[in-house]
């Protein structure tokens, strides 16, 4: 039996050893002040930028600490003092100033409330911040080597520190950015709860080199995971007087699109230890381990808003990428390289405008990869021909993967009274393969480079199927169906075109219905994708020709087995597929035999009609 003395005395040891983790951190530094040490009414000074990149002073005094304000983390309470803020109040893009009190740092200036009056705001406290950047990070990052200067590492090695965070749950051959968009505002929602309350303060992100209506679309896509898109400047050469390196209380940009479009999420750095730094006192995604360029930030103005104001700026030199995204701080090391995808994109058939090529470079990521890729294409579209007027366009895209080779994609579209946009391009085959590719759960992928050429033509190449008739309501077994299509062109009267079907033996006695359709609405049929080289062979030309019918009907005795699709089987061949000494077997599959039939233009709509197959007489 153990003495109620010694019993005591256990316990007191495991509270010691065991004890409820900090609510300000573990990390000790001389020049840190612990929550502990802070009191009402102490004073102090931030650092942040006002103009330019050098970071000045703004006085702070300590309203007080919220206790276990999230789980395991208090927060400081602080009222700011500085002419431009008594104006501003709480500012989108300060996130991250370091805050000082009785000479040391005590956090990151960090959280507040939306529609505040007063310029009060949350400081994450450092110590937390500082256990963030102690964190062992992996080399490779999801394929990529991050250090700059070795070697890329195969797949093996690679496997391991493959990130799944932020990865599309969804099908990857119908993958959908909208979807995956909703996903991650899901889950964001439930990180955050919907109680209004203290809030991270937002994260601009400044987008230079866009039209208003791609920002509309960056916006619906980001600004449920807390990014604010806003049109600003940017995406220029770096400006030779500009810092090369981060400095605590500097401007830091997490750029998303770079060169001749540019979307750079501003916020602050708190504060640099040797190659790495902290920034902005809460998560930019909370994506965790992650590889995203960054640069050094230049402030432009503070915009003063009822509901939130913000910093206005612009990227000056590109240095390092960010490391880790977690609760209480972003990690940026000078030194690592981020992935990104270099894109290019030319359009012609708009005759007489000065400028028709683009180039940029997009962040090589699972959502903000094929996210960007949408809104880069569809403002490209629209700066270089923003017509009222009806435009039939095409787009081929070659696409180059890592260890795969290059895969060319094609894409159209018929745009009624208007130029295409983002949201049109938001559902191309690019947009699809792009986050197919960096989602898949197999492997790491490297995308290497895009570029598309898109053809414009100021035309309405498009007829709407008004109806189908069947000419015969009966047909042979292994003869003909012929079906007569009223088609309606843009102008002038309806036209007739007579289709011929095949009819199989095997449909003998049965009534039939054929389904009519657009090419362009039918997927190829394709077996489920069991690994990434049969994933990207499926993304390769998904859909029958663009200006196409395909008539439709159910097929038989179809299996699955090892990427490959075999129908029309005779009775029994599924049975002599199935092996006797493996788990791995043909799964049976009932698919449709389709009929292709070219068109000189897109058609709209669908119809079906109903035949009877005559039985065959023995």
């Amino acid at each position: 039996m153990v003495p109620l003395a010694a019993a005591a005395g256990l316990m007191g040891s495991l509270a010691i050893g065991f004890g409820v983790a900090r609510a300000d951190g573990y990390a000790v530094r001389t020049d840190v002040i612990s929550v502990d040490q802070i009191k009402k009414g102490m004073k102090g000074y931030g650092l942040t930028v006002f103009e330019g990149t050098k970071p000045e002073r703004f006085g702070v005094e300590v309203i007080d600490v919220l206790k276990n304000f999230r789980p395991h983390q208090d927060l400081i309470l602080i009222k700011t003092q500085h002419p431009r803020l008594e104006v501003t109040k709480v500012v989108a893009g300060m996130s991250g100033s370091p805050i000082y009190l009785d000479g040391k740092m005590a956090g990151a200036y960090a959280y507040g409330w939306t529609f505040g009056s007063e310029p009060v705001a949350g400081v994450t406290p450092i110590r937390m911040m500082l256990d963030e950047m102690e964190r062992p990070l992996p080399k490779i990052v999801d394929g990529w080597r991050v250090d700059v200067g070795a070697e890329h590492p195969n797949k093996k090695q690679a496997q391991a520190s493959m990130s799944s965070t932020d990865r599309y749950a969804g099908a990857l051959d119908h993958y959908d950015v909208r979807a995956h968009s909703a996903a991650l505002a899901d889950a964001e929602k439930q990180r955050l709860g919907s109680v209004a309350t203290l809030r991270p303060v937002s994260t601009p992100l400044l987008m230079g080199g866009m039209t208003g209506a791609a920002i509309d679309v960056a916006k619906d896509l980001l600004a449920p995971l807390g990014l604010e898109p806003l049109q600003a400047g940017g995406g220029g050469a770096a400006e030779p007087d500009a810092p090369t390196r981060y400095v605590d209380g500097g401007a830091i940009g997490v750029e998303l699109i770079r060169g001749d479009m540019s979307a750079m999420g501003l916020g602050t750095v708190t504060r640099v230890e040797g190659d790495k730094l902290v920034a902005f006192g809460h998560p930019m995604m909370e994506s965790g381990i992650t590889a995203l360029p960054t640069a050094i930030g230049r402030v432009v103005w503070f915009l003063a808003s009822d509901y939130r104001s913000f910093k206005l700026g612009m990227p000056v030199r590109d240095v390092g990428a960010l490391v880790n995204d977690r609760e209480t701080a972003i990690v940026v090391s000078h030194t690592a390289k981020a992935p990104v995808i270099p894109c290019s994109i030319s359009i012609h058939g708009a005759p007489g405008v000065r400028f028709t090529d683009w180039h940029f470079e997009i962040a090589h990521e699972k959502f903000m990869g094929p996210s960007f890729m949408a809104v880069a294409l569809g403002s490209a579209v629209q700066a270089v021909a923003n017509e009222h007027q009806d435009v039939s366009w095409t787009a081929k895209s070659h696409l180059k993967i890592r260890g795969y080779g290059e895969i060319v994609l094609e894409d159209f579209g018929v745009s009624i009274g208007g130029t295409p946009d983002s949201r049109e391009f938001s559902g191309s085959n690019l947009v699809r393969a792009v986050g197919a590719i960096l989602n898949n759960p197999w492997e790491p992928a490297i995308i290497e480079s895009s570029h598309t050429d898109i053809e414009l033509k100021y035309a309405r190449e498009i007829v709407r199927l008004r109806g189908a008739e069947a000419l015969e309501n009966e047909v042979d077994a292994g003869g003909t169906a012929r079906i007569r299509l009223t088609l309606s062109p843009f102008t002038g009267p309806p036209q007739t075109k007579t289709i011929e079907v095949p009819i199989p033996k095997y449909l003998a006695g049965q009534s039939v219905t054929l389904t009519i359709k657009p090419g362009y609405n039918v997927d190829k049929e394709r077996p489920p994708a069991e690994n990434l080289a049969e994933l990207i062979a499926n993304l390769v030309d998904p859909v029958f020709p663009p200006k196409s019918i395909v008539v439709g009907y159910p097929g038989e005795n179809a299996v699955l087995f090892r990427g490959h699709v075999a129908d029309n089987l005779p009775p029994g061949a599924f049975d002599a597929l199935r092996p006797t000494s493996a788990t791995v077997a043909p799964e049976p599959y009932r698919g449709d035999v389709n009929t292709v039939v070219p068109m000189p233009d897109f058609m709209s709509g669908q119809d079906h009609v109903t035949i009877e197959v005559k039985p065959v007489l023995r």
